[in-house]
């Protein structure tokens, strides 16, 4: 068994997840993870670096790559020493890094990650495979969804007709029936609802979708809000902020006088239902099994609408598998850091569109190496 070491902050921005990862031949098992909080500063420039990409200048996009290495640096330290697993243990780390911008259609396809992994590298002394998605953008995919593999490896099981919903700050499905594996983003997560919470209630999130819970859908939004192209678009796909921005929604909400809560309400019914629709027409039929992962496992109304959506399927998380909700997608990178290291395809060209399976990453030697 080796120990890999996985580092990511989705779209949500709401903290850097970090998972060591022990891999050998036949199975995989969680070691240890943690998290941590990003410095409030360095998190409201992130997020409004992402929401308005086009008034972020050269100079502080260097300054929030080096920013964003060094907490990723910190992070893996944090985790190391709680655990008390030498640098020396650690085969490689996978660091996804913070994604700022991800446009796969755009007549120049990029996805721009930021964290510089020279950093990490260089303090912790360990190998960092980082960069994962640009290698699949260059083999004609979209660069994402990346984890439909590592939930087939640590999830998948014979005979059985699963599903792996990752609701982060984004949503994407990975449909596992027999001998094969469907995945794509489904459109918003938490983002939207996290960003309301954040307008009206002055916090975080709404924590467990209380607030949501105790308001009333609006049913003239939310056909509106599922009236968005890239909700009826054929996968592959994928999606991210700078589509389901809070412009996006103030557009949505002009000339409406609705009340906040039932905005919330609406916007987790948006989750809860291109989710379930997402699951419905791509399968066919609906999963036996449903495991979530992701800061939306812990939202005990999304969790409440999803089930609703899905009365035939068994809703749960993917804790159930062993993987705590929260920890699978950096405990997914450091299985990817793994993949590489061995010469082995990271992606799924049935799940991107990239025109043939490649490894993913680039090498950062660390001074120990």
């Amino acid at each position: 068994m080796s120990l890999y070491l996985g580092l990511i902050s989705g779209t949500s921005m709401d903290g850097i997840d970090a998972a060591l990862l022990e891999i050998g031949a036949a199975r995989m098992h969680l070691h240890a993870a943690a998290e941590r909080e990003w410095p409030a500063a360095l998190q409201r420039r992130l997020r409004r670096a992402a929401e308005d990409p086009e008034h972020t200048g050269l100079h502080e996009f260097g300054e929030l790559d080096t920013a964003v290495g060094v907490e990723f640096a910190e992070a893996a330290e944090h985790l190391l020493r709680a655990t008390r697993v030498a640098t020396s243990e650690v085969r490689a780390i996978g660091s996804h890094g913070q994604t700022l911008l991800h446009q796969p259609r755009a007549a120049m396809p990029f996805t721009l990650q930021i964290g510089d992994p020279n950093i990490i590298a260089e303090r912790l002394g360990i190998d960092v495979v980082a960069d994962f998605r640009r290698r699949d953008l260059a083999a004609g995919g979209e660069g994402a969804p990346l984890m439909p593999a590592f939930h087939a490896a640590a999830f998948g099981a014979a005979g059985q007709t699963r599903a792996v919903v990752n609701i982060g700050g984004i949503a994407n499905v990975t449909l596992l029936p027999a001998g094969k594996v469907i995945g794509f983003d489904t459109g918003p997560g938490n983002c939207l609802l996290d960003s309301w919470a954040r307008r009206h209630l002055h916090q975080a999130y709404d924590a467990r979708g209380a607030w949501a819970a105790s308001g009333t859908v609006d049913a003239e939004l939310l056909g509106q809000l599922l009236r968005l192209p890239y909700f009826a678009r054929s996968a592959p796909k994928s999606t991210g902020r700078e589509t389901f921005s809070d412009g996006w929604l103030d557009a949505a909400l002009a000339g409406r006088r609705l009340d906040p809560v039932d905005v919330q309400a609406t916007l987790a019914q948006l989750t809860a239902r291109t989710i379930a629709d997402a699951l419905i027409s791509a399968g066919g039929t609906v999963p036996q099994d449903i495991y979530v992962c992701g800061g939306g496992a812990f939202n005990a109304d999304l969790m409440t609408r999803l089930g609703a959506a899905l009365p035939l399927a068994r809703v749960g998380t993917t804790a159930l598998c062993g993987i705590a909700p929260e920890h699978v997608e950096a405990a997914g990178f450091a299985w990817l850091a793994h993949r590489y290291l061995n010469a082995e395809p990271g992606n799924l060209p049935a799940v991107t569109g990239a025109r043939r399976a490649v490894p993913l990453g680039a090498l950062y030697r660390g001074s120990a190496a």
